[in-house]
């Protein structure tokens, strides 16, 4: 089943289900006011929410509208918990080539991983508001999941039992404060803001043979300004999948139900079908002689979408623009410029740069 949060006076939404061709949506609240209390008990929830969403597909009854990411806040508007891991090494080879790294040698046993913001997540169609360019603002096209409850120390084997939902991320990173928070040994903070989520989150059974209980085997498309950046595939070159990134999030604490994991920026060895992130295309921009693609600027759109095997979005399409929040009021508020030759690093590579100090 297919379910979104749409905007209305409240933090956290109204839960609806959505049609499986994205067309049609209806408010679920007689099951859960939210997708949070949905998740709660989800025992209890999900069979009627699958009830809802089977009749949905049918006939939409006449209490069912159309169905407008727009409309959408993220399907959690905010969680109790947001990890973000790094699942590919070629993403984090790329990052750490900018700045004249190698690859640590634990880095195919053990997966980086960071606690981001999870306060405030942006809906799909939400702006991008950053106060400055000279940040350098990337997007990071990632997958994620949605978990049930998830004891301290399970086992990678059934890790993947309590996968509830999955849905695509962007992880906007700003490079250039990201670079000086790498640089103290600690953060992110300030270089990540509102990370933005698709505008359904699915069920696994959604994806039926591109997912292997493990991870989602389909190409994710990103777009800016309308022009291709890549399609790397989801599948490939995934050193942790889902389970071994559950299973570490999880080895010394348990994770509570509406916990969202993050897959890290989606990246292939060689980049066969593009890029996922800007820092990486500017790596091969750099290696074949290239202008470097600038960071996104005011103005720009950034999408993210993922298609089934027929064409048809599976998601719904990250679809959103990058806005300039009001300039700052006090010298102390401006923010450090650009250019201080740290191009490129990357918050998934946290944990190595604590160990580093």
């Amino acid at each position: 089943m297919k379910l979104a949060t749409i905007k209305n006076d409240t933090r956290d939404g109204a839960l609806a289900v959505v049609s499986r061709d994205l067309k049609h949506a209806q408010i679920a609240y007689d099951i859960a006011p939210s997708l949070q209390a949905a998740l709660d008990d989800w025992d209890y929830t999900s069979p009627q929410l699958q009830n809802l969403y089977d009749e949905l597909n049918r006939q939409p009854g006449s209490r069912a509208f159309a169905f407008e990411p727009r409309q959408c806040m993220a399907p959690l508007p905010r969680a109790y918990q947001w990890l973000d891991g790094s699942s590919y090494l070629s993403h984090i080879e790329a990052l750490r080539k900018s700045r004249g790294a190698t690859l640590p040698p634990e880095a195919k046993r053990d997966p980086l991983m960071y606690q981001g913001n999870s306060d405030f997540f942006i809906g799909a169609c939400d702006p991008i508001l950053t106060a400055s360019e000279s940040m350098d603002i990337d997007l990071e096209a990632e997958l994620a999941v949605i978990l049930g409850d998830i004891p301290m120390g399970v086992k990678h084997e059934r890790a993947s039992e309590d996968i509830r939902l999955l849905m695509l991320v962007n992880d906007v990173s700003l490079r250039a404060l990201l670079a000086k928070e790498l640089q103290k040994g600690l953060g992110p903070v300030q270089g990540k803001i509102a990370t933005a989520f698709s505008p359904v989150a699915v069920t696994v059974d959604e994806l039926g043979a591109a997912w292997d209980g493990r991870r989602v085997s389909r190409p994710l498309s990103v777009h800016v300004n309308g022009e291709p950046l890549g399609a790397p595939d989801c599948g490939s070159d995934m050193q942790f999948d889902f389970p071994h990134l559950i299973a570490h999030a999880a080895r010394t604490r348990p994770l509570g139900a509406g916990a969202v994991l993050g897959s890290g920026t989606i990246s292939n060895h060689g980049h066969p079908a593009g890029f996922g992130c800007i820092a990486e295309r500017r790596v091969a921009d750099a290696d074949d002689g290239r202008e470097p693609m600038p960071f996104l600027r005011f103005g720009d759109r950034v999408r993210i979408e993922m298609l089934d095997t027929s064409a048809n979005s599976i998601f719904g399409a990250i679809d959103h623009q990058v806005v300039q929040f009001p300039a700052p009021r006090r010298a102390l508020d401006v923010l450090p410029e650009a250019g201080d030759g740290s191009d490129g690093a990357d918050p998934d590579e946290m944990a190595d740069a604590a160990a580093e100090r």
